[in-house]
């Protein structure tokens, strides 16, 4: 219990302090535009590398395997932007669900409008 009062505590004071907290959500908003994460499956024959603003940036998947699909070069490109263009769209609407979800909440706790500590994921 004297942990969540503690928590509580530090939030009051960062609520209290709302350039500060403008501030560093700007700094974390910028770190996460540069952070680039990729992962891999199938041994590296797919690569998605997503931004840490949670956005697609690239999808490759290896020649060697689309061939073995049966699908040429021209193909394989343009099922790269699709999982690109596809996986994009579900991350923008689950990033809305979430800042519905996220706003609703902080109203119910009875916390201000603190314009932009939404929008972190993107």
């Amino acid at each position: 219990m004297f942990d969540q009062l503690k928590a509580m505590g530090a939030v009051a004071g960062l609520l209290k302090d709302k350039e500060r907290l403008r501030a560093m959500t700007e700094q974390f908003k910028d770190k996460m535009e540069r952070t680039r994460v990729t992962g891999a499956a199938g041994g590296g024959a797919v690569r998605v590398t997503i931004s840490g603003k949670l956005r697609v940036t690239d999808v490759e998947v290896m020649p060697a395997l689309a061939s073995s699909l049966g699908v040429e070069d021209s193909g394989r490109i343009q099922l790269q932007n699709l999982i690109l263009e596809a996986t994009n769209d579900a991350l923008e609407r689950v990033q809305a669900l979430i800042q519905e979800e996220a706003a609703r909440r902080m109203q119910e706790l009875g916390l201000p409008d603190m314009p932009g500590l939404g929008n972190l994921l993107g």
